[in-house]
């Protein structure tokens, strides 16, 4: 990247001016205004006064000596927090005057939930014809099980991801984080700022968006999926390794394991000269990339000692000497000292007024000119209620009122 790229031109993201009205909670919506505020939007998330959202309750771990839930602070971070109990009708009213100035609106609730409380798209459309309304849902808005409860381990397991994920002929695993929330929630993203693009582009009337996690964790299955419908035969698990390349997976070291990704017949040669088996390249079992896939249990075999006898560090090394792609298993502590994910700005903190120090991981959005970024400390719960409820033309006697009936 050239050093314009490392450092941007602007002090705005490229979303500034645009408002996201956030009423979703958990995971999957607030991934997606996150990173909406990553780039600059003004968001405004909407909680329910009697303890926000539930995230905020996940603990332990909280963060230092303070109660701040480490997990509602890692997806939180520049927006604004505004308490509204949509329960209430003045509460609603409230959220209807946010809604009708905002360019964006995420809402995960249960499918059907908004709209009975006078929130769908079709009517806050009327008084905002511009508003791109992004519904998250765990199966979607329509089909035989649109009101279904749904979390990521079950996302994870119907969508197909988990029956691929595991040792071979060991029990099914799910990854380590929550990717069926967070896939729909970058899928959520691109949706809402195509529709801006349309929007600006076009008429300037903006659309609904449906975003489902079963939908992005089926998409994501991909080449597995087109392995399927090629052949009649469902993958199954395969630990590290991958169905149609090898040696692509993780090998045992003395002290760990070390990754090792043999993409290419250029890159074969060099693998077998860094494990010192150059014989393995005269191999007519493993003369293609083709061959070792079908060969493969003879050519792990074969790698095996060669990393059983080194410690991770000299495994990696001695394939970096020769040029093949490898990488040790990283942790997190290892992770967040790596010189490239310092070097790239992806280890951040920022200042918390009850947690202090917050670190977290930087955006991985760069731009040459605008900059994506931490403005914004993850808010307390209300932090911004009479901030926001003021600038929308609320007064004092409103607010009191407000709070009279429980609304704020």
């Amino acid at each position: 990247m050239t050093g314009e790229a490392e450092h941007p031109t602007s002090e705005t993201g490229p979303l500034d001016g645009l408002t996201v009205l956030d009423a979703s909670r958990v995971l999957v919506g607030p991934f997606c205004t996150m990173q909406l505020g990553d780039l600059g939007a003004d968001v405004i998330k909407v909680e329910r006064p009697d303890g926000g959202d539930q995230t905020r309750g996940w603990h332990p771990p909280t963060y230092g000596d303070s109660e701040e839930s480490a997990y509602y602070l890692s997806v939180n971070r520049n927006k604004r927090s505004v308490t509204l109990n949509l329960a209430t009708e003045a509460g609603r009213e409230v959220f209807r005057d946010l809604a009708s100035e905002a360019d964006v609106l995420v809402e995960n609730f249960r499918v059907g939930t908004m709209a009975e409380w006078g929130l769908g798209y079709g009517g806050l459309r009327e008084s905002n014809p511009g508003l791109v309304y992004c519904s998250l849902s765990g199966y979607g808005e329509w089909g035989p099980h649109r009101d279904r409860p749904a979390y990521d381990v079950m996302m994870q397991a119907e969508g197909g991801l988990m029956s691929i994920t595991g040792e071979e002929n060991g029990p099914p695993v799910r990854v380590g984080v929550a990717v069926a929330d967070i896939g729909a929630g970058m899928y959520a993203t691109q949706a809402i700022l195509a529709a801006l693009l349309e929007r600006e582009l076009g008429d300037g009337s903006g659309q609904k968006v449906d975003v489902s996690l079963l939908d992005g964790q089926v998409a994501w299955t991909s080449y597995m999926a087109s392995n399927y419908f090629a052949t009649g035969d469902t993958p199954g698990r395969m630990g590290s390794r991958h169905p149609t390349i090898a040696p692509y997976q993780a090998f045992e070291t003395r002290d760990g394991y070390a990754v090792v990704a043999c993409a290419s017949e250029h890159i074969w040669p060099r693998f077998c000269a860094a494990v010192d088996k150059s014989d393995l390249a005269d191999d007519e079992r493993f003369a293609t990339n083709a061959d070792r896939v079908e060969h493969r249990e003879a050519l792990d075999a074969a790698l095996e000692p060669f990393f059983a006898e080194r410690t991770t560090d000299e495994a990696v090394s001695r394939l970096r000497e020769h040029d093949v792609p490898v990488s040790p298993v990283n942790d997190m502590a290892d992770v967040f000292d790596h010189p490239q994910v310092h070097a790239r700005g992806m280890h951040q903190s920022v200042d918390h007024p009850t947690a202090g120090e917050v670190e977290m991981p930087g955006s991985p959005m760069h731009f040459s000119r605008s900059r994506a970024g931490i403005d914004r400390h993850p808010p307390l719960l209300g932090e911004h209620t009479e901030e926001v409820l003021r600038a929308y033309g609320y007064e004092e006697r409103d607010l009191g009122r407000l709070r009279d009936v429980g609304a704020i």
